[in-house]
């Protein structure tokens, strides 16, 4: 006959199984939720009731469309197709989807493992029964599944752990090539502007740069200075806040996959020990903790998918990145205009350099000048005519391929060492005393202009890079390839590692109860017998 105490086991035993059969089916079910933006059903949804979404539509891309294409909660339920935009709120809303199974598993976990912990406490309290009973099956069954799921545990943390490691280090490598080549833009900004304020003050044989040129120079240097400043503050601030969000996320992990660990061990170890008030306490901390878990996993999930939307995103950036497209708002290409102010004004400066250079060789250096005139200039010069500079633009500042009979900007310097000659001093200035057409000051000044047109030449690739997106689309190039599958792979990791352990500690938590109570049972059933039997009673294990 069905008595009180039989209700009270059922209570205490038997009616969690069917919870955590059902929480572990829902867990599990995860899978389609975790690749849910790659379903085929999706996609054969999409094809025959919309348009596809990753086209361009009035000068503007849409990022990652196929991969976004997700449910969005709090638009009816349909389906977004915003594609890649960390500012639009439905594409937040649309990926958490994807986590909501773990957010409802920790929803359900919390309250109704509640009431089953309320309901064995009210019993226990309530309900003083004489007589116990146990099964020897229950009790190895219920010892051999508290060992599974303890190892469980350990594998899952394990896992938890190196996937934080792997992902940390990744990540941070991720930011530490962004940063750098943020610094590098940063540096090649400043050393260019320099090289724009250098060739202002140029000066040979007091013969300087156009008026004109050293204004235009003055108002490209603000702009450089300003967008060199304002990038590197950017860069400093958000690389400082990125840095702490992931050592504090990392150490969260750190705690997290230990307290699981602890609580696993010391779980098992008082359950086979008997010590139940102890096992009581941690099955209510496990209790909380395992919500926690949960929900970090839906987190991990979360974040899982928004790294995998990025990488795909920035992929699809690479093929069109002059569209308009959501990753303007986080790293733009330099303005198109102003990229251009920069590059042209980097061609006339060095076009101007080598003109007054050529127009010193030619009306000073390589010219007849009678003695009378004296310093500056007549000097003596004497000898093989100096050859001119190739100027690498022409009028209109494209390239130009230089004559036979001029000297590239590499090799001037070296080439006109040849052309120098000995001085002595006179009242006047310096004068030649050996064959040559240019004093040694004369060098000095001729090659400190050949140089800064030089380096002005230099940063012209640079900035024709910044021009057409090369820079941007070369280190998303890099992070898609380098960087990506690292970053993908070990979120991954987390993610499982957290499931792992949330179920494995869920179930280890139900298994503590069991087994003490089992263990429990089988001490006072053979307390029983041995005092019926008239058997002096001994401690049994």
């Amino acid at each position: 006959m069905w008595d009180l105490r039989n209700t009270t086991l059922f209570l205490r035993f038997h009616l969690l199984f069917p919870f955590i059969i059902f929480f572990c089916l829902f867990s599990f079910s995860l899978a389609s939720s975790i690749d849910g933006d790659k379903n085929e059903l999706n996609q054969w949804r999409r094809t025959i009731f919309e348009e596809p979404s990753a086209t361009v539509k009035k000068g503007s891309f849409i990022l990652a469309a196929d991969r976004t294409y997700r449910q969005d909660p709090t638009n009816g339920y349909k389906y977004y197709t915003g594609g890649w935009n960390i500012s639009n709120e439905h594409y937040w809303t649309s990926v958490a989807s994807t986590a909501y199974p773990l957010f409802i598993a920790a929803l359900l976990w919390f309250v109704v493992f509640g009431l089953v912990l309320l309901l064995i406490c009210c019993c226990c309290c309530c309900c003083r029964r004489k007589s116990y009973s146990y099964s020897r099956i229950a009790y190895a069954l219920s010892l051999i599944l508290l060992i599974i799921f303890t190892i469980s545990a350990m594998v899952g943390c394990a896992v938890l752990y190196t996937g934080q490691g792997k992902f940390n280090k990744s990540t941070s490598s991720t930011l530490d090539y962004v940063v750098g080549q943020s610094n590098l833009t940063v540096e090649n900004l400043s050393n260019f502007s320099s090289n724009l304020a250098a060739a202002k003050k140029v000066s040979i044989e007091q013969i300087l740069l156009p008026a004109e040129a050293q204004v235009k120079i003055d108002m490209v240097q603000k702009k450089l200075k300003s967008a060199a400043d304002e990038l590197a503050s950017r860069t400093k601030d958000n690389s400082r806040t990125i840095r702490t969000v992931l050592q504090t996320v990392r150490l969260d992990l750190i705690i997290l996959s230990s307290v699981m660990l602890g609580l696993a061990f010391l779980g098992f170890f008082f359950s086979v020990l008997g010590l139940q008030w102890l096992v009581s306490v941690l099955v209510i901390l496990g209790w909380i903790l395992v919500t926690v878990t949960f929900i970090s996993t839906g987190v991990f999930l979360l974040l899982h998918n928004v790294v995998a939307d990025t990488c795909d995103a920035m992929d699809e950036w690479v093929l069109h990145p002059q569209a308009h497209t959501a990753l303007d708002d986080i790293l733009p290409c330099v303005d198109a205009a102003t990229a251009n102010e920069f590059l042209y004004q980097s061609k006339e400066v060095t076009s101007q350099l080598v003109n007054v250079v050529n127009q010193v060789v030619s009306n000073i250096s390589n010219s007849n000048i009678p003695p009378f005139l004296g310093p500056p200039l007549y000097y003596n010069q004497s000898g093989p005519l100096l050859p001119l500079v190739c100027n690498p633009y022409k009028t209109d500042m494209t390239n130009r391929t230089c004559s036979t009979d001029e000297v590239e900007l590499l090799n001037a310097a070296k080439v006109w060492q040849h052309y120098t000659c000995k001085t002595s001093k006179v009242d006047g200035g310096d004068i030649c005393v050996t064959t040559g057409r240019i004093t040694p000051e004369m060098y000095n000044q001729l090659t400190a202009a050949i140089t800064l047109s030089q380096g002005l030449n230099h940063y012209a690739p640079f900035l024709a890079d910044l021009q057409d997106c090369t820079f941007v689309r070369d280190t998303f190039t890099s992070i898609s390839e380098k960087e990506c599958p690292g970053l993908e792979k070990f979120s991954k990791w987390i993610y499982t590692g957290l499931l792992m352990v949330s179920i494995a500690v869920m179930l280890s938590l139900v298994f503590w109860l069991v087994y003490a109570r089992e263990r429990r049972h089988r001490k006072f059933g053979k307390q029983g017998f041995y005092q019926n039997s008239h058997v002096p009673f001994r401690n049994v294990p």
